[in-house]
């Protein structure tokens, strides 16, 4: 018994020194993380592996497009350098508006959210929305979720100022037209998670919601994005 034992010791204290390496590999470009951020960072590809072959948090929704009863141009948002945006200076582009948080398993997503914007440059704005509705998972200020994904993920596409995103009285604007049928013309889904996504297209009409678990860079979103 006593062999049995050890030997599990011996098993379980080989898996932790080699989850504190690899550990260290993946976060050997980052900064001013947490410890906590850094492990689930490096546990990413796990949460996705395991999002895609048991199909959690990869709800999709669709409709064809509708012409919102309130048009999403007449919205204007504060961005995190607390400065107004007009969301009418995005017409003619496509549009994802993502729910964010810095110390989630879904935060790595935010290198290939960039990595979207990018590809798609001149056609595709991202847009994060830092919030805190889940789980205490966005604690920073607007000034240390900037630094922190910009040094961390590179991130340049715009972040609004934190925010709520759940159907509340503090819910953003933004979040009120893509949550509300009334005024998007058909989707009431609300995030489930930090990260979920909906896409507008050019005209600004909704007409797509993604869960979580569907990455950023799947085909799923490509798809869309055609």
């Amino acid at each position: 018994m006593r062999r049995k034992l050890s030997k599990l010791l011996i098993v379980i204290a080989m898996c932790i020194l080699v989850l504190a390496g690899y550990t260290i590999i993946v976060n050997r470009n980052s900064t001013h993380m947490t410890g906590r951020q850094k492990v689930l960072k490096a546990m990413y590809p796990v949460l996705a592996w395991i999002n895609k072959v048991t199909n959690s948090n990869r709800e999709v929704l669709t409709h064809a497009p509708v012409p919102p009863p309130v048009p999403l141009y007449t919205i204007s948002m504060l961005l995190n350098d607390g400065s107004s945006f007009n969301m009418a200076s995005l017409k003619g582009k496509k549009l994802l508006l993502v729910n964010t948080a810095s110390a989630c398993g879904y935060t790595a997503q935010y290198e290939q959210l960039q990595q979207l914007h990018n590809q798609y440059n001149g056609k595709l704005v991202v847009i994060g929305f830092p919030a805190n509705d889940f789980k205490e998972q966005e604690t920073g200020t607007d000034a240390e979720i900037a630094s922190f994904c910009k040094k961390n993920f590179g991130v340049s596409f715009p972040l609004a100022q934190k925010s709520g995103v759940i159907k509340n009285s503090q819910q953003n604007p933004v979040f009120q037209w893509l949550t509300d049928p009334a005024k998007n013309g058909w989707n009431s889904q609300a995030p489930t998670w930090n990260f979920s996504k909906y896409l507008v297209n050019e005209e600004g009409l909704l007409t797509h919601y993604f869960g979580p678990g569907i990455e950023p860079m799947s085909e799923t979103i490509q798809e869309a994005l055609r």
